[in-house]
């Protein structure tokens, strides 16, 4: 068997009229202090570092979201680069197999009715030198 704990009923606090001017009496006591202080040097130099120190970390908000903001951008540019640069190397097996020497000779032969000529029909045409025009 567990053990049983009982706890005594809580009691609430009646709120009474006498509490509540207490109360708002405090409050108004302590914002008359603080409205005092803030008239001493001291205070004021505290206000305004307390000023610079929202201001401050207000920027490091904003710097941050905007750090953020330019490394995704960065991000959607370095995939972009790599996508062309992927399609210019395949431009450029394209352009190789295209250029073959085989295909090219192919498409010669097939368009153009073009053969390699035979041992027989070349003619070798000698090289002229500077001498020789004269």
């Amino acid at each position: 068997m567990g053990a049983v704990a009982i706890e005594e009923p809580v009691k609430t606090a009646k709120l009474n009229k006498q509490r509540v001017r207490d109360g708002v009496v405090t409050a108004v006591r302590i914002s008359r202090q603080v409205f005092d202080a803030t008239k001493q040097g001291k205070v004021l130099v505290s206000l305004g570092l307390v000023a610079l120190l929202v201001a401050s970390s207000i920027g490091v908000v904003v710097s941050a979201h905007e750090n953020r903001k330019l490394f995704n951008t960065l991000s959607q540019l370095q995939a972009e680069r790599d996508r062309y640069q992927r399609e210019w190397s395949q431009l450029l097996l394209e352009e190789s197999a295209l250029g073959a020497f085989g295909r090219v000779e192919n498409l010669a032969a097939e368009r153009f009715n073009m053969v390699v000529p035979e041992r027989q029909d070349v003619v070798l045409v000698p090289l002229m030198s500077a001498t020789d025009s004269r």
